[in-house]
This record gives structure tokens, sequence and C-alpha cells, in this order.
């Protein structure tokens, strides 16, 4: 298949990377920092994997016809970035990657139903700069069809991916991508006081806190009437335990998990934009239990505070305290 990835941040350089290493016909379509950095001294991975530097083309703008289009940028920024590659993105089958539930939809307003796939990245990667970043832990690639059955578009997807991570083809992608939402859940509190994930959740209280963020989603998708999916490496039953176990017994697990994600320093995906002075992903993620609880007319006042306080980081540029987050988030107590 020719590829094009659009979008070079970690998840977008990362997979362009490794498909080009595997002698892919790829290339990338990024903003002007990337496209002068990567043009002008490669693409470096490193991480679990090695170290590589990879030579690859990248321009500003999709500029020919590719049989596939990884759809590698911020929900928010999808719209854009359709509107500028409207006349190439019509014909060719389109993969989305983001965080939370909405980018199919979004996608859809604008594109054939039949063309797009969605999936689920279970790996993980941090962007240190426009042309190095960091391949942080394995997983697995999880795709599906939102609108139609599942086919040889998505075989033949499914195929060439499995060259650089292990695909996984589900019938109940949405569902997963549900559950999946719970994952990126947490990213907002490393994201609010300027931490890595490990930091941040060596600490027992922000462990509860993560804890309490589940256990808030749980109860607004239940009330919702959505049904959760288990993923591959993750089923539905662990969240379910976890959730329900007296809170410092799951708070103690729940960071054992998050500090041994990953050997380097791991960055949410919602701090790392901030880091980059753009607009994160926070409505997407946090936002969606925040969105879907009004929409149902209950609460949701954990997520709803954590949506504010990192848009308030993002206006101030200031991050606050692991002691001062858990101030801020007292009176949201059930």
């Amino acid at each position: 298949m020719k590829i094009a990835v659009i979008g070079a941040g970690a998840i977008g350089g990362l997979v362009a990377g490794y498909l080009k290493h595997k002698k892919t016909d790829v290339f990338l379509v990024g903003r002007p920092d990337s496209v002068e950095a990567i043009g002008k001294n490669g693409l470096h991975i490193s991480g679990t994997r090695g170290n590589l530097l990879i030579r690859i083309d990248i321009f500003p703008k999709l500029n020919k016809q590719v049989d596939l289009a990884i759809l590698a940028v911020k929900t928010q920024d999808i719209e854009k970035v359709v509107s500028e590659n409207i006349g190439h993105l019509r014909r060719t089958a389109i993969l989305t990657i983001q965080n939370g539930v909405q980018a199919d939809k979004i996608l859809a307003k604008y594109l054939p139903q039949g063309n797009i796939i969605s999936s689920i990245v279970m790996f993980g990667s941090t962007l240190l700069e426009p042309h190095k970043l960091v391949h942080n832990f394995e997983g697995k690639w999880i795709l599906g069809c939102p609108f139609a059955q599942n086919g040889s578009l998505l075989k033949e997807t499914s195929a060439t991916l499995n060259n650089i991570f292990l695909t996984i083809i589900s019938d109940n992608i949405i569902g997963m991508k549900w559950l999946k939402l719970f994952l990126n859940a947490n990213n907002c509190l490393p994201a609010i006081i300027g931490k890595s994930m490990q930091e941040t959740f060596k600490d027992i209280e922000l462990s509860k806190l993560g804890i309490r963020i589940w256990r808030e989603g749980l109860e607004v998708v239940h009330k919702a009437g959505i049904k959760l999916t288990s993923l591959p490496d993750f089923p539905l039953e662990n969240l379910m335990k976890l959730a329900d176990m007296p809170l410092e017994q799951s708070a103690k697990i729940f960071s054992g998990m998050m500090t041994n994600l990953s050997r380097q320093a791991l960055y949410g995906s919602i701090l790392q934009s901030i880091r980059r002075n753009r607009p994160s992903e926070i409505d997407y993620i946090n936002g969606e239990f925040a969105a879907l609880a009004k929409a149902n007319g209950i609460k949701s006042r954990l997520n709803e505070r954590l949506v504010d306080l990192v848009h308030k980081v993002e206006r101030s540029k200031r991050f606050i305290s692991a002691e001062e987050l858990i101030r801020e988030t007292k009176d949201t107590l059930a």
C-alpha cells in the first residue's frame, strides 16, 4: 500500500518511521516546524527497539494520491486537516488513531463512511523535539470499521500495519474505544502538575484520584447505557475490579501499574500538547464523560473540574502542585 501519515507527532512519527524502516512506500504530512526539522535531520527514534535514524519525505500537505491515509492529528484538528486535503482524501481509505470516541463521527461529516477505518493504539511514544521521539512501550494496534462490516480493505490495512505492530481486527471497535477512554482519562493528572506519569502516580493520593476518575466515568457510561468491550490486554473485568476495591487497596495496585509502564519518563498526550503550546485533547477525553453526563441529566463533578484545571494550565502556562490538585478536587468527592 502507498501510505501517507498525516501528523508528525509522537504516534504519527513513530508509525511513519517504522513503516519506512520496513521499506513501505510512505511519507509524512506535518506542520512547518516538523517539515523543516525532519527534512533537515531525519527522524530519530529511540526507546524499546533501540536507536534509529530514518530518512523520510515530509510535506506540508497531502500532495498525491495514496491507498491509505493515517490521520495522526488531534481530534480538534481533524476538520482543518480534512479541509486542507479534501481532494485526495475523498478517494482513499482513512485510518483514525485519535483518543476518545468522536474522531470517526467528525470525519464522516465530510468523507464517505465506507472509507473510514477506526483504530486504537495501545503502544506509547513521546515527542521530544519535532524530529526526535521515544518509543516508550510496545502494544497492539486494534482496527475495525465503525460504520460498515469489516471487509477486504480492513484486512489489507491490517496486514500492512502488522509489519510494525501486532494488529487485531475487532467487530466492536466502538465499545473498545469507550474502554480505551478510561485508560486515557488519567493523562490529565500529569498534565496539571507538569510531571511524568511515573512521578505522578508514585503519589498514592494522586493514584486515589485516578481511581475516582474511573469510578465516576463508570457511573456515567452505565447510566447512559453504553456497553464497554474488553481490550486484548486490558479486560473490562480489570477496570471493574479496581473500581470496586477499597480505595486504599486499588490505589496501590493502580500506582504499580502506572509507574511501570515505561523505563523512560512517560508523558501523556495532554501534557505533551501543553508543553508544545498547543491545545490539548482534554475535551475529547475527560470532557467526553462530562458531556455524556450533562446529556443524560447526571453529574460528573470530578471530570468537569479536571477539564477546567487543564484549560487553566493551558491558559496560564503554570502547573500546580500535587497538593494543590488534591485541594482543588476535594469538594468533588461523592
